[in-house]
């Protein structure tokens, strides 16, 4: 599902975020990437997403070379893939359904099929009945958990997640990842990128720890 083949990605005025990284995840996967703040764990995320492009190296996704995704392709490459920012990004003058339905108006589907999606998206997050209010009138978690449904919402085959849970309590993260888990148990291949590696280490599964823009580790937790 994603390869990587000594990527490196370099920034304007000669910063490296990544340096020659060599990883493999396999589809149907569920893994974590940690590491201090600078590490280059979001900028990992991006570069599959197609909203950053490496400067050396291959990168491999679902089969597809990057490198080959270009002008017209990209909109539909993102069509498999979800993403969730770390800041939720919703749109604060749209209501919460229409914040969910986004990607699937924007993927031109039919209007029975927005809403039916878009309301069953909204019930596996718990949400469902806040389907018409603002995203200011939600808490941080609930704001957190618009931005899983959107991001699932078009059935993605992988599923990007930037600290996911970098701004809730213990109690509300413990609840997120295992929304996560849900999900990657009906086949969704999820890469996690998140700091809290006391709560990533209580799920069992593959850690990457990345330290200035290098891989450190990329074995199993449970396999310590």
């Amino acid at each position: 599902m994603i390869r990587f083949s000594n990527v490196s990605k370099q920034y304007p005025g000669g910063i490296e975020a990544l340096r020659q990284i060599n990883l493999h995840i396999e589809e149907g996967a569920m893994a974590f990437v940690t590491g201090r703040s600078g590490a280059g764990k979001s900028s990992l995320l991006r570069l599959i997403a197609l909203i950053e492009r490496h400067t050396r190296g291959q990168i491999i996704i679902n089969n597809q070379n990057l490198e080959r995704v270009r002008g017209r392709r990209v909109p539909l490459f993102r069509r498999n893939i979800g993403f969730m920012f770390q800041d939720h990004r919703l749109l604060h003058d749209r209501t919460v359904f229409d914040n969910v339905s986004l990607p699937l108006v924007i993927a031109g589907a039919r209007h029975q099929d927005i809403v039916k999606r878009t309301h069953a998206a909204l019930d596996k997050v718990g949400l469902l009945h806040k389907e018409k209010a603002y995203p200011v009138a939600l808490s941080g978690g609930e704001q957190q958990r618009v931005g899983i449904a959107r991001a699932v919402v078009h059935r993605p085959a992988l599923l990007l997640a930037d600290e996911p849970t970098g701004n809730l309590d213990p109690a509300l993260s413990w609840e997120i990842m295992q929304l996560f888990e849900q999900f990657n148990q009906v086949g969704v291949t999820i890469l996690l990128a998140s700091h809290d590696l006391d709560m990533i280490k209580r799920m069992r599964k593959r850690i990457i720890t990345l330290r200035m823009g290098r891989i450190l580790d990329q074995g199993r937790d449970d396999e310590k």
